[in-house]
């Protein structure tokens, strides 16, 4: 059997107690708020409060020429559809994949119609046949929404104010055709 080797203290080394929880409880707390104040980085705490809007941000104009996202999808036309719809609520929007998605959209002055559009980017160039836009259209029935056709020319209208916009961007970045 080999002797087990203890360590030596110094000679006039104070003589230590056993760690234990209940030595460190009243600074506990002191500790958890300093490494929580920690995880701040250094951020602007004016900048906590503003919502951050990526949808709105995604390659703004396309610039130096370059009008394809990194989807393979035109950007003019994404900001187009963007700039558009914004006066409805996004469910979602996939710049990479050229989806955009509303919300059901009330108009203010209607209480009992509501509408949702599905806008799809389908090419890289800034062309017509490469944007399809659905309506939805909802009206209220007693305590029921149920789905009926929206006006023959809503679709239209939306999908000619898409690349109008889209033009206009293309056009506000030097890229004329």
């Amino acid at each position: 059997m080999t002797p087990r080797l203890q360590p030596i203290a110094p000679p006039n080394a104070p003589v230590r107690a056993p760690l234990s929880l209940g030595r460190f409880l009243p600074v506990l707390p002191l500790c958890a708020l300093m490494a929580l104040s920690a995880c701040g980085g250094g951020r602007d705490p004016d900048s906590l409060t503003q919502p951050r809007n990526h949808l709105l941000g995604v390659d703004r104009g396309a610039t130096g020429g370059d009008d394809e996202l990194k989807g393979g999808v035109n950007a003019y036309l994404w900001r187009g559809a963007i700039d558009t719809l914004s006066f409805m609520p996004f469910a979602s929007a996939d710049a990479n994949g050229g989806v955009i998605l509303t919300d059901w959209y009330q108009p203010p002055a209607s209480t009992n119609e509501r509408f949702k559009i599905a806008a799809y980017i389908l090419d890289r160039r800034l062309r017509s046949d490469a944007l399809r836009v659905s309506v939805f259209r909802q009206e209220k029935q007693g305590t029921e929404w149920v789905d009926t056709p929206v006006a023959p020319n809503t679709t239209s209208d939306i999908t000619t104010r898409i690349l109008a916009r889209a033009r206009q961007l293309r056009a506000d970045n030097g890229n004329r055709d």
